[in-house]
C-alpha cells in the first residue's frame, strides 16, 4: 500500500515538508521507473497554485505540476519546448509527467531540462518560511544532485519571454520513438542587421549534468555574418577543449564526435539565417 499525504494548497503542502520525511509526487513517472514503494509521498496533484500557467512582463510562468500536454498545448510556451516535449515518451506519459518532476529528477537526459538550460530559464524554490530564485543551471550540481533542502519544493519555472528569434533541437536515441536521449542538443540564435545578437546552446546526457557554456556562446555574439567563418573555427576549437563526455552505452568518443558535427550544423544553420 502506498502511504501519503494530499494537500489542497501550497502552504499545506510545505508544511507537511517541513514536518515530514515526505517524496513530493508529481505525475509519478519517474518514480514508478524506479519501482520505489516503500515510504512517504507528497502528493500534489490537487495544488492549483502548482498547475498554473501566467505570464507577466518578464516571464512566462509554469507551475511544476503542469503537465507535459498541458505545456505544450498553452499558447506562450516557447517553439522549442514545444517541440521537445511532443518527443518525449508516448501521450499518456505526457498527460501525466509534470514538468517540475522532470526537473525534480536530476537527469542530464532530461529533454525539457535540457531547454530550460538553453532558455536560461530560473526556478522558484519554496518553504513554508521562505523562498528563492535561481538558475535552472545553478540548480543541478551533478548527477542526482539537487540544490534543494529537505524542507523545499520547486514551485514554478520562470522562462524570459524575450528569447533568440531562431532554434534548432536534436535528440538522438536508440529508435525514433519512445527513446530515453543518448545525446541532445538546443541551439537558439537572433540575426538582426547580419549580425549574430543572441547565441545559446546545450548539450544532454553526455556529462553529469546538462553542458551550458554561456561564456563561449558569447564568442559568436556581435559577430557580423560575413565573419562567422574565422569565429566559428575559435568557437569550436575552445568547445572542442571544454566538452567532457562520459562513457556509457555509447563511448564518450562518439558522444564527442557527435557534439562536435552539431555544432557545425548549428554554425551552418546560423550562416544560412536571413535577419
Amino acid at each position: 500500500m502506498v502511504n501519503g499525504y494530499a494537500p489542497v494548497t501550497l502552504q499545506e503542502a510545505l508544511e507537511i515538508r517541513q514536518r515530514e520525511q515526505v517524496t513530493p509526487y508529481g505525475g509519478g513517472t519517474d518514480l514508478m521507473v524506479e519501482h520505489k514503494r516503500k515510504g512517504t509521498y507528497l502528493f500534489l496533484h490537487r495544488i492549483p497554485e502548482l498547475q498554473a500557467i501566467q505570464t507577466d512582463d518578464t516571464h512566462l510562468r509554469i507551475g511544476a505540476c503542469c503537465t507535459f500536454t498541458q505545456i505544450g498545448e498553452h499558447p506562450e510556451t516557447p517553439e522549442i519546448l514545444k517541440e521537445a516535449i511532443s518527443r518525449i515518451a508516448a501521450p499518456a506519459i505526457r498527460n501525466l509527467g509534470t514538468i517540475g518532476g522532470n526537473i525534480g529528477n536530476g537527469s542530464a537526459k532530461a529533454d525539457s531540462v535540457l531547454v530550460l538550460f538553453a532558455l536560461d530559464a530560473e526556478l522558484r524554490i519554496q518553504s513554508a518560511d521562505r523562498e528563492r530564485v535561481i538558475p535552472i543551471k545553478d540548480f543541478y550540481k551533478g548527477r542526482k544532485e539537487l540544490d534543494l533542502a529537505a524542507d523545499e519544493l520547486i514551485t514554478e519555472i520562470l522562462i524570459p519571454r524575450v528569447l533568440p528569434a531562431h532554434y534548432t533541437y536534436h535528440k538522438i536515441g536508440a529508435r525514433a520513438a519512445l527513446a530515453i536521449s543518448r545525446l541532445s542538443f538546443a541551439g537558439l540564435w537572433t540575426i538582426e542587421d547580419g549580425i549574430i545578437t543572441a547565441c545559446a546552446t546545450a548539450f544532454g546526457a553526455i556529462e553529469q549534468t546538462v553542458v551550458r557554456k554561456p561564456e563561449i556562446d558569447q564568442i559568436l555574439a556581435g559577430t557580423r555574418l560575413v565573419d562567422i567563418n574565422e569565429k566559428s573555427e575559435h568557437y569550436l576549437n575552445i568547445y572542442q577543449e571544454a566538452l567532457n563526455p562520459i562513457d556509457g552505452r555509447i563511448s564518450a568518443a562518439y558522444r564527442k564526435t557527435v557534439c562536435m558535427n552539431l555544432l557545425r550544423d548549428f554554425i551552418e544553420q546560423i550562416k544560412n539565417t536571413e535577419g
